[in-house]
């Protein structure tokens, strides 16, 4: 079969989405179909490599440095024209995903959607608060006409199925979680050596280490973890126990105010943004996964931490039901009072207790692997061709 996949983000771009369509490249490259990416290029240069076109575009600074791309372009659909496609799969809205669209009802190809992003939890980034909730009414009569002009519709988790259905989508929705390579997590895998360097360089010797990874952005609640810590500290000061968040976001220079101001800036530390092949190796040297974000779609964060054995502590979220079962494969807290006395409870756990839900939690993780994942698109890729026949 012969797929392109149009996404404004793609590695060594960092987000869900880059990572959920990199993986559907690589497993079905790996079964023997001729899969391309129609990605945006970080330069002033269209190139095609390795079957990835990226097409340049204009820098979205306040929006973590998104490359926006026109709806069409000749020179490119000159290219994409010879490879004589059977799916067009857009897995984001503006940009390439009106370009996949165009193309898709040019050439008459079926058109595969992805809606991986709950958008009314992103307008106050244009409104500013002001007149917030019309906004939201807008991007929810938005998402639901966008889902209507598609052969086959797919989202990652229930909790999009359901906020589609609530926003009087009526189109059939299939639930495919998006899968992960999760042998990039396993032991042999994990340059220690980069490990132990990182960790005598920033005298992480045998501390406990609690870790944030991903976008700092102010959706993702960083502050509560901040704060939560702010007091596990005060109540239950574990002097050899720091804070790591990895990544970059607009969010970054308040929250090193709010550990300043909290007077835990020397436990907390801000890595920034890291290679996309060294993601594993902090989720390898941490205790602890933290997450107090309740707009993830599927949360691959998770799914991420749980491969690399690491015990989750998250604020509780309807979508991750489905991948954490309090105390059997992970843990949940409301807000910062009950963050700190999770924490507390989950550091006094028997370590031969914390073994088992490591391990639970990794038997489960199984279902989210690249394998399952191309097996579920690929009904769809073939449903969506039966349908344009």
């Amino acid at each position: 079969m012969r797929i392109a996949l149009f996404s404004d983000a793609f590695p060594p771009d960092i987000n869900g989405v880059a990572t959920a369509t990199n993986t559907l490249f690589e497993a079905f490259k790996a079964h023997g179909h001729e899969i391309y990416v129609v990605t945006s290029s970080h330069t002033k240069q269209m190139t095609f490599e390795n079957n990835i076109l990226r097409i340049p575009g204009i820098e979205l600074k306040k929006w973590y440095s998104l490359i926006m791309t026109g709806p069409i372009n000749p020179k490119a659909t000159k290219i994409i024209k010879k490879w004589k496609l059977d799916i067009i799969h857009v897995q984001t809205e503006a940009g390439m995903g009106l370009y996949g669209r165009y193309l898709a009802r040019k050439f008459k190809i079926p058109l595969i959607y992805t809606y991986h992003t709950m958008y009314v939890d992103y307008t106050h980034y244009v409104t500013k608060g002001f007149l917030d909730p019309w906004a939201k009414n807008i991007m929810k009569w938005w998402s639901k006409e966008i889902t209507t002009s598609c052969t086959e519709l797919t989202t990652p988790s229930y909790k999009t199925r359901n906020a589609l259905r609530e926003y009087g989508s009526r189109k059939y929705i299939n639930v495919i979680p998006n899968g992960i390579n999760l042998s990039m997590y396993e032991d042999e895998k994990i340059d220690h050596k980069f490990i132990e360097d990182f960790k005598k360089e920033n005298h992480l010797e045998n501390k406990f280490i609690l870790l944030s990874l991903g976008r700092i952005a102010s959706e993702k609640g960083i502050d509560v973890l901040i704060k939560g810590y702010a007091e596990f500290l005060k109540t239950n000061p574990i002097k050899d126990s720091v804070l790591l968040i990895v990544g970059d976001g607009p969010y970054k220079k308040e929250l090193e105010h709010l550990s300043l101001d909290l007077g835990i800036a020397d436990k907390v530390l801000f890595i920034g943004k890291v290679p996309h092949e060294q993601v594993p190796y902090f989720y390898a040297m941490s205790d602890i996964f933290l997450s107090a974000s309740i707009t993830e779609t599927q949360g691959l964060t998770y799914i991420e931490a749980i491969a690399s054995k690491t015990l989750v502590l998250c604020r509780f979220d309807e979508n991750l039901e489905e991948v954490i079962k309090e105390g059997v494969t992970g843990f949940y807290f409301a807000d910062e009072e009950s963050f700190t006395n999770k924490l507390k409870y989950i550091i006094e756990l028997p370590d031969s207790q914390k073994q088992k839900i490591i391990e639970t939690a990794h038997e489960a993780n199984k279902r989210y692997s690249m394998e399952q994942f191309y097996e579920r698109m690929l009904e769809v890729y073939n449903r969506g061709r039966r349908n344009m026949w």
